[in-house]
């Protein structure tokens, strides 16, 4: 949450005004409870793969106040069908690092399946490494963490995997905005 307003200010530029936007591991729903009203009357679904953190979710948009926030949803990015057929837009916000490399694949597959229109952007957020490296010494602290409680998990490089992987989903990288936390916001949209 320590980054929502930065957040808020890319969604703001790449967004579509109107729509759904389709929020992949939305954890408690702090995100979706903040943003959403203020990117009104751009409708949230929000969604987890942890069944237990939807109440949360929907007790957050609750809370909120927004009216154009779905109930949550429970989705398995490694699946081959998601509940939500078509979408606007796609945010995940620090779910490839804390989580299997197919999380990783079965969101930019997931992604290429629901995203309707071709400018429809795919928004990624989270720490990164750039050309093979780590951006900040918290961010090697934070990666070995990571790996040290799965040793499947860990800081993925934006340029050497993430981003040839949306690539062969037919995604290019279209903008990187460096956020606070040494963090980034990754836009993808089709090429």
């Amino acid at each position: 949450m320590r980054n929502r307003e930065a957040i808020l200010a890319v969604l703001r530029d790449v967004l579509p005004k109107e729509g759904l936007l389709l929020e992949i591991a939305s954890g408690s729903g702090e995100h979706a409870a903040f943003m959403a009203p203020l990117l009104a009357p751009l409708l949230w679904q929000p969604s987890d793969y942890e069944a237990e953190a939807l109440p949360s979710i929907d007790a957050h948009a609750a809370d909120s106040g927004a009216t154009n926030i779905r109930p949550a949803l429970r989705i398995d990015v490694t699946a081959a069908d998601w509940p939500v057929a078509k979408a606007d837009a796609l945010l995940c916000c620090n779910m490839i690092h804390i989580a299997p490399w197919a999380a990783a694949e079965g969101l930019v597959a997931g992604a290429a399946r629901v995203l309707s229109a071709a400018d429809a952007p795919l928004i990624l957020y989270g720490p990164f490494k750039r050309n093979g490296q780590h951006t900040a010494p918290s961010n090697v602290a934070f990666d070995d963490s990571l790996k040290a409680r799965n040793p499947g998990w860990g800081v993925r490089c934006l340029d050497f995997e993430v981003a040839p992987l949306a690539a062969r989903q037919g995604f290019i990288r279209m903008q990187a905005v460096e956020m606070p936390a040494n963090n980034l916001t990754v836009i993808f949209r089709r090429g």
